[in-house]
């Protein structure tokens, strides 16, 4: 049930009608709240005040009726400003990029105050009556509105420099950057040399019984504290085959478990039940999926049709300061232990080379012959190989380094350019040597 949970509240955060929808209610609350006080105040004390409203019914109404249809004029301007941008980002830095533009939460504010402006004055309007009525003029709530429209006014002129700068690549690469390191953050969040020694283990011999998947998508969670409870409760031993970010089809295996015989369809569900499965990666246990993010940037002003060498080396800049930081943390332990300390759950983690590889490969690949992206290339490896902390890490840095290179001497031809990213390469193998 906690995956399922996190997994909607994931698709709620990304929306564009959660939070103006709750501002939407807190505007009804509001207007019941402003207008029954304006059934206790009477007209000499709204005359004393001198700021606040004092007119007649008709001026009141002709307000309040001014700010509403007003407010849906500016919505559909920001509505259609919105589309725009996310039309532009889409097609320059990739439909994956979305999702941050729609959980952007100074987005989701600015449509949510005009919604709640327009319902404001539209719900206090039908309380106002005139002298041939019963007449009641809520003062108070029109001022109120009143108020709400300069707010609105200079939430307009806010949004308008923020969609400017949220569309700069540099603007969208530094969020996606801080949201890389977040994940880095959540999910190693323990320094090499400062985590406690664990004791390794080994999987149960034999082939085991395989958990099979019931649905397809990508794996977006797993609930890793379920897994544990219910390993320790069947009395088995589970290994996780597909973490975050996998992609599952109907009927393939999720898990295996240890020893066979306990494996029952009860187990199964359990198992099963652990796993978030959607229709797309999400970062909340995906840090590779964060990262292609700043990857398919790259690639994409690679390309012939948009050619930018520079946002590409913002983001060869930017994976370089993620990898360096992620070197210096230690991986999760693979193998779970439960209460009594026995084996229950087995998860290998992603590897450092896998990140390396997942970060610089089709960078590497798209950039051959541009000797710029390629001498920025072995100047962010060279500096993530001096954070590294284990020589195993310090290799898949280096065997990146040597596909770079390769990849520089069978593209470039002219001696000059090659003499120069040659140079930087020789740099990174003199720091291999010192380092060994």
């Amino acid at each position: 049930m906690g995956v399922t949970v996190r997994k909607y509240w994931e698709r709620v955060r990304s929306s564009f009608w959660f939070l103006p929808g709750l501002m939407a209610l807190g505007a009804v609350g509001l207007s019941s709240a402003t207008v029954w006080l304006d059934g206790w105040v009477t007209a000499d004390w709204v005359r004393s005040l001198g700021w606040v409203y004092s007119g007649g019914a008709e001026g009141a109404s002709a307000v309040l009726g001014t700010v509403a249809s007003s407010m849906m004029t500016i919505t559909g301007l920001v509505f259609s400003l919105t589309l725009v941008a996310l039309a532009q980002a889409s097609a320059q830095f990739g439909p994956r990029i979305l999702r941050n533009f729609m959980r952007d939460t100074a987005n989701q504010v600015v449509l949510g105050t005009f919604v709640a402006t327009f319902l404001y004055c539209l719900l206090v309007l039908r309380t106002i009556r005139r002298a041939d009525e019963v007449l009641f003029i809520p003062h108070v709530s029109v001022t109120l509105g009143v108020a709400f429209a300069l707010v609105s006014l200079g939430v307009l002129i806010y949004f308008i420099h923020h969609v400017a700068i949220s569309i700069q690549a540099d603007e969208i690469i530094a969020r996606i950057s801080s949201e890389l390191e977040r994940g880095i953050d959540r999910l190693y969040p323990v320094k090499i040399g400062e985590g406690e020694p664990v004791d390794a283990a080994e999987k149960p011999p034999g082939e085991g019984k395989g958990v099979i998947s019931d649905e397809e998508g990508y794996v977006e969670l797993i609930d890793a504290g379920a897994l544990l409870r219910a390993a320790e409760e069947a009395d088995v031993v589970i290994e996780i085959a597909k973490r975050p970010g996998h992609y599952v089809s109907k009927g393939a295996l999720l898990a295996r478990g240890w020893p066979a015989e306990r494996v029952i369809d009860e187990l199964c569900d359990r198992v099963r039940g652990a796993y978030a499965i959607g229709v797309s990666r999400t970062p909340a246990q995906d840090v590779e999926f964060t990262l292609l993010q700043l990857v398919e940037i790259a690639v994409r002003a690679l390309s012939p049709g948009i050619n930018d060498p520079f946002t590409a080396m913002t983001c060869i800049d930017r994976l370089g300061s993620a990898l360096g930081k992620l070197a210096g943390r230690d991986r999760p332990v693979a193998f779970r232990r439960g209460k009594e300390g026995a084996l229950r759950v087995i998860a290998e983690g992603s590897g450092f080379d896998r990140f390396v590889a997942a970060a610089y490969d089709q960078i590497r690949q798209n950039s051959r012959g541009n000797v710029a992206v390629t001498i920025r290339l072995l100047e962010a490896l060279a500096e993530v190989a001096d954070s590294v902390g284990r020589r195993a890490d310090f290799d898949a840095v280096a065997a990146q380094a040597g596909l770079v290179m390769a990849g520089a001497r069978a593209a470039v031809h002219e001696a000059g350019d090659l003499r120069e990213v040659e140079e930087r390469y020789l740099r990174l193998v003199a720091a291999e040597a010192s380092g060994a």
